[in-house]
């Protein structure tokens, strides 16, 4: 059986927990094994696990309790791929099948905290690629069969250069992080071709004929977006105490790359956020005295530290769904924030009522956000933050959609 410490080497390598956490994580697997040595009960057990957390229960906080069926699921996984010294089982030998390839993708990515879309979209290429292989199984492929795939779909499928990397990029975390192995030798793919597009930047007439077409909780998203800089998905998953009236900002945490940032808060839509909050708080009243649902998701580590955080109006959405649901995940009964396709929906409609002509979406107001803020004058790095760029190249972008003078020097002949 793997040793405690090439557990502690898996964690440590693969960064899967935090270092200050590491310790704990190492002494709740040494007593889970303690107590199946105990029972004479071997460690990948379900209900062994479930006993013992029952057992930890007793005398221990929920959060241990949690940060210890984590620290005991990370081992089990470790454990699934490693195999034991009795029947000498490699790491990818779990991968047998495309089936079980998917299910040890779908857990990797859940041990590293992935995004429910990153992980839909993921096992969609997983899918993708085994049927181009026309049944070959996981064990036998290698960086050639996905040089292969590349190219297919460069050259055969024709899609964008983005869609590409988005394959190569699940493709990859399969090699590295199912199959344990390294993708080699694939620098003579053939690239989907690349196009440099401008971004649609709507003018400040336009915007407001497009708000003059949406209404209710659409309208102030799509306000919020173009006021703040915000991407669609940190619109809809904010929570009420992202949002800081008396000093006129807005906190986007886990944003695109899991950066938290702060932004401009306009001070005209304050009135319409409060009476929104207001509405939302009587939603709130109502799931709790109902008892609807456990309280809304919570980023994991939280989670395990604070586990009825979720129960609390700071954490509740600023933009909740209208009924409660079950988690896709957990399989938990509880209130979600908006899905982002209505406003998509509602935003299309608009401006085709409008008569705007451009191809405009929900993220062109971001993109209008930036634009309209560089054609005022404001320093390019200022905007690289707000909108929360890691490069300042991409926001470069905007310099060349800008309409106005942007070197803020009047011609001697102006006078």
């Amino acid at each position: 059986m793997t040793s405690l410490h090439d557990f502690e080497a898996y964690l440590t390598d693969r960064r899967l927990v935090q270092k200050k956490q590491l310790p704990y994580f190492l002494r709740w697997v040494a007593n889970y094994l303690s107590f199946c040595e105990k029972s004479a009960s071997e460690p990948d057990n379900e209900g062994q696990v479930q006993d013992f957390l029952q057992f930890m229960g007793k005398n221990k906080e929920e959060w241990q309790v949690k940060q210890a069926r984590e620290a005991i699921r990370l081992f089990l996984f470790h454990l699934s791929r490693t195999g034991t010294e009795a029947n000498g089982a490699v790491a990818s030998s779990s991968a047998a099948s495309w089936q079980e390839a998917a299910t040890l993708m779908r857990e990797a990515l859940r041990l590293r905290h992935r995004s429910l879309r990153t992980e839909k979209s993921y096992l969609q290429w997983l899918r993708v690629f085994q049927g181009f292989l026309a049944g070959k199984p996981p064990l036998e492929i290698d960086s050639s069969d996905v040089k292969r795939f590349l190219s297919h779909l460069a050259v055969e499928k024709t899609v964008s250069a983005s869609t590409q990397n988005q394959a190569f990029s699940a493709l990859l975390f399969l090699f590295r992080h199912v199959l344990d192995r390294d993708l080699t030798d694939i620098s003579e793919t053939v690239r989907a071709g690349s196009k440099r597009r401008l971004p649609v930047v709507l003018s400040r007439r336009e915007i407001q004929c497009i708000f003059a077409h949406l209404q209710g909780v659409y309208l102030l998203m799509a306000k919020l977006i173009y006021g703040c800089g915000l991407r669609i998905q940190e619109c809809a998953v904010l929570r009420t105490k992202d949002l800081d009236f008396e000093r006129g900002t807005l906190t986007v945490r886990s944003g695109k790359g899991d950066k938290d940032r702060v932004t401009v808060l306009p001070e005209s839509l304050k009135n319409d956020l409060l009476r929104h909050l207001d509405e939302v708080r009587l939603v709130f009243d109502q799931d709790f005295r109902d008892g609807k649902g456990e309280g809304v998701a919570l980023p994991d580590a939280l989670a395990r530290k604070y586990p009825n955080a979720g129960r609390e109006w700071a954490w509740f959405w600023v933009f909740p769904a209208p009924t409660v649901s079950d988690d896709p995940r957990s399989g938990k009964h509880r209130r979600h924030h908006i899905h982002i396709s209505n406003l998509q929906r509602s935003f299309k409609g608009a401006a085709r009522r409008a008569e705007v002509e451009r191809n405009a979406s929900v993220h062109s107001l971001r993109h209008s956000f930036a634009t309209h803020l560089l054609e005022k004058g404001y320093d390019i790095r200022t905007i690289q933050n707000l909108l929360g760029h890691s490069n300042l190249q991409t926001t470069m972008i905007y310099t060349h959609v800008a309409g106005k003078n942007l070197l803020g020097v009047t011609s001697p002949l102006d006078g």
